[in-house]
C-alpha cells in the first residue's frame, strides 16, 4: 500500500488524538483513501447513500468534495485557458474552485418518485440511480447505524455487479452491510446518535485526506 503523505498522516493523527476511541478504524479509512486515489486518479466518481440522518452525511460528504473544503483548490490551466473566451467565463475563471466528483444518491425527486411509483419492488431508488450512474472505476459508501439498510445494500450490490469498489460506514454491529462490503468502517457507539457523531468525524478526516492528496496547498 503507497505510504501517505505528511499531511495526510497529520489529518489521521488528528483525529485520533481527539477521538481516540476511532483509533480502531483507522485502518479501514487509509484502505478507503487508497481506493479513492485510484478512483480519482481513474476518472471516477464517489456515490453515497443512506437514510435520514445518514442522508443528511451522504450529501453533506458530496458537499465537502464538490468545492473547497479546507484547502486552496486551484482550476487546472487547461480549464483556465478553455473558460476565459467563454460566456462569464472571466469570472468562472477568477471563482471557480476544482472539485472532486461525488454524488449523493436520491436527490433527483422526480426519479425516486418515478421508481417509488411504477416498480413494484420496494427500497430501489437508490439501486436505480446507481444503475445509471456508477462506472466500475466507481466507489460508493452506504451509510447506516445498523448497517442493514435495505435500499443501501441494494444500492451497493449494483455498484458490485458494475464492477464498482463497495464500502459500508455503520455502527459497531456492520449488519449485512459490512458482510457484504469490501471495505467496512464500524465506527463505534451504542446508540444512533452516538454512532452518528462518530459517522461525521470520519467522514470529515476521509474528506480531509483526500483533498490534502490532491491540494495540499493551504487556503
Amino acid at each position: 500500500m503507497p505510504k501517505l503523505t505528511d499531511i495526510e498522516e497529520k489529518i489521521l493523527h488528528g483525529m485520533t488524538d481527539r477521538r481516540p476511541d476511532l483509533s480502531g478504524c483507522i485502518d479501514r479509512i487509509v484502505e478507503l483513501h487508497h481506493d479513492l486515489v485510484k478512483m480519482y486518479d481513474a476518472g471516477g466518481k464517489l456515490l453515497l447513500c443512506g437514510n435520514g440522518g445518514s442522508n443528511a452525511d451522504a450529501m453533506h460528504i458530496a458537499g465537502e468534495l464538490c468545492k473547497s473544503f479546507e484547502r486552496k483548490r486551484t482550476l487546472p490551466q487547461t480549464l483556465v485557458d478553455k473558460l476565459k473566451p467563454l460566456p462569464c467565463g472571466e469570472d468562472l475563471a477568477n471563482h471557480l474552485e476544482a472539485g472532486l466528483a461525488a454524488i449523493a444518491l436520491g436527490f433527483n425527486g422526480s426519479l425516486k418518485t418515478a421508481v417509488e411509483n411504477d416498480i413494484k419492488l420496494r427500497d430501489m431508488a437508490f439501486a436505480q440511480e446507481a444503475a445509471a450512474l456508477a462506472k466500475p472505476e466507481d466507489v460508493i459508501i452506504g451509510i447506516s447505524t445498523s448497517g442493514n439498510a435495505t435500499n443501501c445494500l441494494m444500492a451497493m450490490s449494483v455498484v458490485k455487479a458494475i464492477g464498482g469498489t463497495v464500502v459500508s460506514l455503520t455502527g459497531p454491529n456492520g449488519g449485512k452491510m459490512a458482510a457484504f462490503a469490501d471495505i467496512a468502517i464500524k465506527a463505534p457507539g451504542d446508540s444512533v446518535k452516538v454512532i452518528q457523531e462518530a459517522h461525521l468525524v470520519i467522514y470529515h478526516t476521509i474528506c480531509a485526506t483526500i483533498e490534502a492528496h490532491y491540494f495540499p496547498d493551504p487556503r
